[in-house]
């Protein structure tokens, strides 16, 4: 009899994640609110039809267990595949050294599968992605680092 992954079972392991459906694609979200990012990072790929981030994500799966080591963050590479189109607003793609902070993803199902990502940044910022079918993948590719801030994103209420 195989379970479900817990949430406290990535505590100390790199993440590689999947997201097939709505419901999957929340918990990628979750993962990546607050990540940050800067502009040279951003990439589509119109050939193979993705569209990538690297991210420097706070790892909100371990965040209660700072006594040890800290709040941290580690870089992901945040993938959406079968992207056929690409929009943005707000987001000046002429400076590189740009930062962006990833707010939420959200998708809109569309007709045979087809839908849009939405991902709303800090600041008025949005990227939307029309897909031919929702596959993202969230994946660590570093070790986790001491979070230069030293303490969690918040949000005032």
């Amino acid at each position: 009899m195989t379970e479900d992954a817990r949430f406290e079972d990535g505590k100390e392991t790199p993440l590689r994640l999947k997201a097939l459906d709505a419901d999957d694609l929340t918990i990628i979200a979750a993962l990546t609110q607050d990540a940050v990012f800067p502009a040279a990072e951003m990439r589509w790929d119109r050939k193979t039809r993705r569209f990538a981030l690297l991210l420097n994500r706070f790892r909100w799966e371990d965040s209660e267990n700072t006594r040890r080591h800290g709040h941290e963050r580690v870089q992901s590479v945040l993938a959406f595949e079968d992207v056929t189109r690409v929009q943005s607003m707000g987001v000046d793609k002429s400076d590189p050294e740009m930062v962006f902070s990833l707010l939420s993803i959200g998708f809109t199902p569309g007709e045979d599968g087809t839908g849009r990502i939405e991902m709303t940044l800090a600041g008025d910022g949005a990227i939307a992605l029309d897909v031919e079918a929702l596959e993202v993948i969230l994946r660590d590719v570093t070790r986790p680092y001491v979070a230069p801030s030293g303490k969690a994103p918040t949000h005032p209420a």
